[in-house]
């Protein structure tokens, strides 16, 4: 299984939703209790999507193409080292290329910069997913929404990040609002559904998966893992 503060329509900015799929099935995987309730799996959500991750819809950039932009960015940070903006694309840059923990860094040095920039606390959120920093990360994306409540993704990567921690009770009421907001939003509705299996509610996870199973194909797995469909 993470398009807000700042206008998000350029490659630079935080991955659309799609991509934010991608980055949670990575490494928000579902720890689901098994069918008796009785232990605990590590058992991946679904299949990985065919949308590559962080990609912008409209234009895809190259491993060149970021490397390029931390370039820029290290020029210009070297004249102007309290440069939010480039740090701010030098920290997605580096995510890109996987370089999450360097990554982390320029979002800390930004942050110290603008400190209720809910762009900067949901990208840094999403890399603290990727390195298991679950906690931080969770942190991190209730920081996003408290400066920008409005953001669907927030609450959907809180969600996936209170799932690897056996949190699902608690994960539940993130992926409710996601969907408050967006009505279509398959992935909540396929880890709302995970959650509530997870917590012995097989008519709930068995609605929620149905219809992530609807809006999204790739959910049918997870619709007969977790609700024998």
């Amino acid at each position: 299984m993470l398009t807000t503060e700042c206008a998000r329509t350029t490659e630079a900015e935080r991955p659309t939703t799609s991509a934010a799929r991608n980055i949670n099935r990575e490494t928000a995987i579902a720890r689901a209790a098994d069918t008796a309730g009785t232990a605990s799996t590590i058992v991946a959500a679904s299949v990985a999507p065919a949308t590559p991750t962080a990609v912008e819809a409209a234009a895809r950039k190259t491993t060149t193409d970021y490397k390029a932009e931390i370039r820029s960015a290290d020029a210009i940070l070297k004249s102007t080292p309290r440069n939010f903006d480039a740090l701010l694309t030098r920290a997605k840059a580096k995510s890109h290329l996987k370089d999450y923990a360097d990554a982390i860094t320029d979002y800390n040095a930004a942050l110290r910069l603008k400190p209720t920039n809910a762009e900067a606390y949901y990208n840094r959120g999403l890399n603290r997913l990727k390195l298991k920093q679950y906690a931080p990360s969770v942190s991190d994306f209730t920081k996003a929404i408290k400066y920008n409540p409005e953001d669907k993704e927030a609450y959907f990567g809180r969600g996936a990040a209170k799932m690897q921690m056996f949190n699902f009770k608690s994960a539940i009421p993130d992926f409710t609002k996601a969907l408050a907001l967006d009505s279509n939003y398959a992935d909540a509705y396929e880890y709302r559904g995970i959650s509530y299996s997870s917590i012995n509610k097989p008519n709930e996870a068995r609605a929620d998966l149905e219809k992530a199973a609807q809006l999204n194909p790739d959910a049918a797995k997870s619709l007969r893992r977790y609700a024998g469909k």
